[in-house]
């Protein structure tokens, strides 16, 4: 999977937030907001292809956690890609 073309990550009031480049009157009622971990996959991930086991890795050797909880964490992170259509 990759992330899909257009969107990027912003800081707005201390938050970082995923938006559509190139949309005047976008749908604002839905903001995707980025924790530290996400954003640090999102910068890792960004422009290349990916798999669960490219964000296991990256969880792995930044964090103190299992490769089992990182495994099932990666898998609802992807989840939540999928839902907010932000991948292909």
């Amino acid at each position: 999977m990759k992330f899909k073309e257009g969107y990027k990550v912003r800081s707005i009031a201390g938050e970082n937030v995923i938006i559509k480049q190139g949309r005047f009157g976008a749908d604002m009622t839905r903001v995707i907001s980025l924790n530290q971990t996400s954003m640090l996959l999102w910068e890792q991930l960004q422009g290349r292809e990916f798999e669960a086991d490219d964000v296991v890795k990256i969880l792995t050797d930044n964090y103190d956690v299992e490769a089992e909880v990182a495994a099932a964490d990666a898998a609802k992170w992807i989840e939540k890609l999928n839902e907010c259509g932000l991948v292909e």
